[in-house]
């Protein structure tokens, strides 16, 4: 009966083979056929152009461009990298590269230094926030950006550089001879511990052996302390590489337990990460600290231990970026960056923002419809959601900075008055007992007396451009009086600002004071006390059925913070 049956539809079997064949050799021959069309084209252009355009062309910018262009069709984060960019790329997923070791700024005509890194040669040489650069090697540096500045100072470790510096207070320029070092920059900054036995880790990038900087410093502060908790700090940490993030998750979830998840176009590139070690701690209290600038591996780690009901998370959504990019090598040293995958934390959702195009002004992740949201479920059964970033489990609030204080801070204002301050005090208490006195204040308001540091608000500037259209349009004078007196109305007096602002200002002032004496950690240090997030969490670690109410679903609190 079988073989009846094969033989009667055998023919119809072999006619839908070929054509099935056809088609797929149609659609590979297709393809092949587009791809060389449009190379050839795109050669052809670049030739014509190079040959015939009336203005001389440079072939590698030009080709940069082109390229540059064609990927951002695509996403944000597949880019080429160019022979010429190769050691800041390294630089980010290593956090190492020869130089003098500091932090610059642009200010005016000339780049400063913003903030040197402790132990590294720009501190060993006394150099100070605030120290502009005049010249590098007898070359002026009038003029030139901070990536142009950037660029010179690093170098071989070994090599010597030679700059001079303007310093406020003091009359000539300073001469300095730099021997530039292999820079590491750290990981964790700052760890050390906040009141009620709550220690505190800030990982700011996830590069290589960073994972191992988080072990150590779990297991220090384990040792000298009697710890009731741990705040994980990683807010504005971007991401980096991607195996470290699955061994930070390690270090307080245990070994076996699946860590993220990554799904490919190219099946033989989906891949299961897991924790392959013992975990340093897996039952202590924890509290995860995010917002808008935590983006992937921070997303995995904040995303993971939410999954898995193994710690807090606080503070605002996070940024979305949940593809991973491999690096490909092409020719003459340069190679692509391109996205290659999607990954999926524990509970079966992918952190990838819906749209990465349209972002609010701080970066984060825009208003994401319900109907495009799907709900997932944490390892306690708890409802957590995909389509734009971690939603915390308590969201804090961030408190807008009020219009005097961003002059005061984008003007430099503040950053110059700390670098006067430096020059008059030869050094001041502990990072954290540090405040600003009554006389340290009356001297920054004195300071500031002759500065420009006035602001227009969006009414004033609404206002302005009501006027102009007015003029445009012949209304003028019939609307000349009512202008004023709104003009009048919105006037705003800088000096009063300043003091009806004073708590907030007096709190920016501070951390950049100690950073010129404590650097990095110290700046840390200083901001604790001002710190919704971090008083957030102390609060969290110190109620043991807060958080243990929080992870297992049980503390509604948290739902209804969320809907605020």
């Amino acid at each position: 009966m079988i073989k009846t049956l094969f033989k009667k539809y055998r023919t119809l079997l072999l006619v839908v083979f070929v054509s099935a064949s056809s088609v797929i050799t149609y659609s590979f021959v297709d393809d092949y056929f587009e791809i060389s069309k449009n190379l050839d084209i795109f050669s052809s252009v670049y030739r014509e152009v190079n040959m015939y355009y009336v203005d001389p062309v440079e072939p590698g910018k030009f080709m940069k461009k082109g390229i540059d262009a064609m990927l951002a069709t695509l996403d944000p984060y597949t880019n080429y990298i160019p022979e010429s960019e190769i050691e800041d790329y390294r630089f980010m997923t290593t956090g190492q590269y020869g130089g003098i070791g500091a932090l610059i700024r642009q200010k005016g005509d000339y780049v400063a230094i913003s903030e040197p890194y402790e132990g590294f040669p720009a501190q060993k040489a006394d150099l100070r926030a605030g120290d502009e650069i005049l010249s590098v090697e007898g070359i002026s540096a009038k003029g030139k950006k901070t990536d142009e500045i950037s660029r010179i100072l690093k170098g071989q470790p070994k090599s010597q550089v030679k700059l001079l510096i303007r310093r406020e207070g003091v009359k000539d320029p300073i001469e300095k001879i730099i021997t530039r070092e292999e820079i590491k920059v750290k990981s964790v900054p700052y760890y050390g511990m906040l009141k009620n036995d709550i220690g505190y880790i800030r990982l700011t990038n996830f590069t290589d052996n960073c994972s191992a900087d988080v072990k150590d410093a779990l297991v220090k502060l384990k040792e000298k302390n009697s710890l009731k908790g741990v705040v994980l700090d990683l807010r504005f940490n971007p991401g980096g590489l991607l195996n470290e993030a699955v061994n930070v998750t390690n270090v307080f979830v245990d070994k076996g337990q699946e860590i993220v998840s990554t799904r490919s176009k190219v099946k033989a590139l989906d891949k299961s990460y897991k924790a392959i070690n013992t975990a340093i701690d897996t039952n202590i209290p924890l509290a995860v600290l995010v917002n808008s600038g935590s983006a992937s591996a921070s997303e995995i780690v904040s995303g993971t231990l939410q999954d898995l009901d193994r710690g807090v998370i606080i503070g605002q959504r996070t940024f979305g970026k949940g593809l991973v990019q491999t690096t490909r090598t092409l020719g003459y040293n340069s190679q692509l960056k391109i996205t290659t995958s999607k990954y999926y934390v524990p509970s079966g959702r992918c952190i990838q923002a819906l749209d990465y195009t349209h972002r609010n002004e701080d970066g984060s992740v825009g208003k994401v419809p319900d109907s495009l949201v799907t709900a997932f479920k944490t390892k306690a059964g708890r409802e957590v959601f995909d389509g734009g970033g971690i939603l915390p489990d308590l969201v804090v609030e961030q408190k807008k900075l009020s219009n005097i204080t961003v002059s005061l801070i984008t003007k430099n204002i503040i950053f110059d008055f700390a670098s006067h301050y430096r020059n008059e005090h030869e050094s001041i208490v502990p990072a954290r007992d540090f405040k600003l006195s009554e006389s340290d204040w009356n001297d920054f308001v004195t300071y500031i007396a002759e500065k420009d540091y006035d602001y227009t608000t969006k009414s004033e500037k609404s206002l302005d451009e009501l006027k102009k259209n007015s003029e445009e349009e012949k209304y003028l004078e019939d609307l000349k009086s009512d202008i004023e007196g709104l003009k009048m109305k919105l006037a705003h007096n800088k000096k009063d600002d300043v003091q009806k602002n004073r708590q907030e200002i007096s709190g920016f002032i501070e951390q950049e004071i100690v950073t010129r004496y404590y650097y990095q950690a110290g700046k840390i240090e200083a901001s604790f006390n001002n710190d919704k997030e971090v008083q957030k969490a102390i609060e969290v670690l110190g109620n043991p059925g807060m958080h243990s109410g929080i992870l297992n679903g049980t503390f509604k609190a948290s739902i209804d913070e969320i809907k605020k």
